[in-house]
């Protein structure tokens, strides 16, 4: 037996025996897939474990996440920090093996994975990053930017449609630093893939602009590593559709059964004297010594791109000193922001973010975006700024396409390269598509911001299918996701600040319809989530708390109850940074000894009452309204000052 062979032979007995000690996890992959990621790691893979972040490194994004005991497993072999021992803990609580690979948990790891498909949006977005990155900074003699992104798939992520919108845009873009490994081996978890899909996926790449390669021997390390050889020298996308057998060497292989397989321990014993393994849990020498010469191999790439960098400084210095000021969000100057848009108060807040992305770019040259296929309308673009496309890497506005959920994962991705500055944008209705890539942003905690235009009923005459309601309270939902619902450019700019200055996830919800002028509203503030807009008493009988465009409304109906109340108005664009701010703060802002607090929002999100206190009502939509005039619809949802002071009136009468 050589000692490729060897190697993988222990490879596959250290996740059998990872998957049979924690009486679960996916057996299948595992075992089937071996030779095609220790190809990878073995001869292909640029990393260095000394250094797991240094930028030129190769990316590995496992869609596949539940192949995790195998990427463990090659993770320890190849001297990262995953121990053996670590191994035993596999998929127990706190243990840095987790069920499914989780960003910042186990060194190495690049992207947290699990739901399928979106691991291939993922890599999409590193691969933009590449290319931006190299595109600005090399130049001939010094490739400084070179590293590839690998991205392992099976059948299951190749079905997924946010998969399908992601691999279309890659080769658009003719990204040919991406290179997917395909893990074809015909099973899904409910029987033959041929149950749901027996479409030609070779003749269907090639159909998009991808470079394909067939392996019929996907279990052989031999193969494997000359077809990663081979794309490599691409000018497109390359697939390699790698004809694998899953849980290969077990009595179930080549059927469904095996996909999630945990073997008795009789049984790991019976696989692992076929493959010649005696130990358990054990890695012996001369295996360790074969991944060690790749690591080490790693270790002086680095180290030859250290010196190559060094040269760079030397005979390119100012493209030097742009690299290092690259992802710089220090020098971000927020207030000349507010200043330079600040004559477009009163306009609608998503031509504000227009104006106000332009501010950020001419600051920021790691700013990138776009749009899923509506610019013109949500005005999440940079001006001036070109487009990215296949022949032009510098441009900073990305058209992704009608494409909600890829988008949103690419944008994941992007984040994930480097420090990038990332934002995508759709109409808020159309929020929902993209809920997926939020939700995995937010677990993340990747500082990317979504524009979410046309947020209210306003939005009148597209009718109820375009009239999000239900959008605020998904979004807000989310875990770790911040939503901003500015009502001028002072709280949309605070927004900003959380987002870039604060690293976590934003999700702007901006009118289509002009805001007029408010007084009194204030950027730090803002940055507290709510803050008073105005305050006629420390002891108030009345506070109206609202949000966006809804902030006018608050302030008028507020001047026709004043009449008979002692009122305050509160703007809150952010009930999730206002609800990290002390007791003694939200308690001044909210006044809960009133008798009366009311949250006027163009939505019907509940989350208002975690801020309301007990005299909290909410004053918002519960119905799907009619195709209209948006003031009109606006008006007949009951959004007007008459009808405000009649509800706040009787709501004060009921409770005399």
């Amino acid at each position: 037996m050589n000692i490729n062979q060897k190697a993988i032979n222990y490879l596959k007995a250290l996740s059998a025996e990872t998957i049979t000690n924690a009486k679960s996890g996916h057996l299948g992959v595992s075992l089937g897939a071996s030779s095609i990621l220790f190809a990878l790691f073995k001869d292909h893979y640029n990393f260095d474990v000394s250094d797991t972040d240094f930028l030129n490194r190769d990316r590995l994004v496992m869609s596949a996440g539940h192949a995790s005991a195998l990427y463990y497993s090659l993770l320890s072999m190849f001297g990262f920090n995953v121990s053996l021992q670590d191994l035993k803990e596999f998929r127990k609580y706190g243990s840095k093996t987790p069920g499914h690979p989780e960003y910042r948990t186990t060194e190495g790891v690049e992207v947290s994975t699990g739901p399928l498909g979106q691991g291939v949006a993922n890599a999409v977005g590193m691969a933009i990053a590449e290319a931006v990155m190299e595109e600005r900074f090399n130049t001939v003699g010094f490739d400084i930017i070179n590293n590839y992104t690998y991205c392992f798939v099976g059948d299951g992520d190749l079905m997924e449609g946010v998969a399908n919108e992601a691999i279309s845009l890659a080769g658009n873009l003719k990204l040919n630093k991406l290179i997917l490994l395909y893990d074809s081996n015909q099973v899904t978890i409910d029987g033959s893939l041929t149950l749901a899909n027996r479409e030609n996926v070779a003749k269907k790449f090639s159909a998009m602009g991808w470079n394909v390669i067939k392996v019929a021997h996907g279990n052989s390390y031999w193969w494997c590593t000359q077809a990663i050889k081979r794309a490599k020298k691409s000018q497109k996308p390359t697939i390699i559709i790698f004809s694998t057998t899953i849980g290969i060497g077990t009595q179930k292989e080549g059927t469904s059964a095996v996909h999630a397989e945990v073997l008795s321990e009789e049984e790991l014993a019976d696989f692992k004297e076929e493959l010649g393994v005696k130990e358990s849990f054990f890695i012996p020498s001369d295996v360790r010594e074969l991944c060690m010469a790749s690591t080490r191999r790693g270790k002086l790439n680095h180290e030859k791109w250290n010196q190559n960098l060094a040269m760079y400084s030397s005979t390119h210095p100012e493209l030097y000193k742009s690299l290092l000021a690259f992802f710089d969000r220090k020098k971000i100057n927020f207030e000349r922001i507010m200043k330079n848009i600040s004559k477009y108060d009163g306009q609608s807040t998503r031509k504000i973010n227009h104006y106000a992305l332009s501010e950020l770019a001419y600051q920021c040259p790691q700013l990138i975006g776009g749009t899923a296929d509506v610019g013109p309308s949500s005005m999440a673009t940079i001006d001036n700024a070109g487009n990215f496309s296949a022949g032009y890497r510098r441009g900073k506005n990305i058209h992704f396409g009608v494409r909600e959920h890829a988008m949103s994962a690419i944008c994941n991705g992007i984040a994930l390269y480097e420090d990038f500055i990332t934002f995508d944008s759709t109409f808020m209705a159309f929020s929902t598509y993209a809920i997926p890539a939020l939700r995995m942003r937010s677990m993340m905690q990747l500082p990317v911001m979504s524009f979410f235009t046309h947020d209210s009923l306003a939005v009148g005459q597209d009718g109820p299918s375009h009239q999000p309601i239900e959008q605020l309270t998904q979004l807000r939902a989310i875990i770790g996701n911040t939503v901003y619902r500015p009502c001028d450019y002072k709280e949309l700019v605070a927004g900003y600040y959380t987002c870039v200055r604060g690293y976590k996830p934003v999700a702007f919800a901006l009118s289509r319809q002009n805001i007029p002028h408010i007084e009194n509203t204030s950027y730090d503030g803002a940055l507290l989530g709510g803050y008073l807009l105005e305050n006629s008493s420390s002891k108030p009988d009345i506070v109206l708390v609202a949000s966006g465009a809804e902030v006018d409304l608050a302030v008028k109906t507020a001047k026709e109850l004043s009449k008979k109340y002692q009122i305050n108005v509160v703007s809150m664009p952010s009930i999730e940074v206002f609800e990290e701010q002390t007791n003694g703060y939200k308690n001044k802002i909210i006044s809960k000894d009133a008798s009366l607090v009311v949250a006027i929002e163009a939505s019907n999100d509940t989350k208002w009452y975690k801020v309301l206190g007990e005299n909290g009502v909410v004053f918002g939509v519960e119905h799907y309204m009619r195709s209209g005039n948006g003031e009109e619809v606006m008006a007949k949802a009951g959004f007007t000052v008459k009808n405000l002071v009649k509800f706040v009136e009787s709501k004060m009468k009921a409770q005399k």
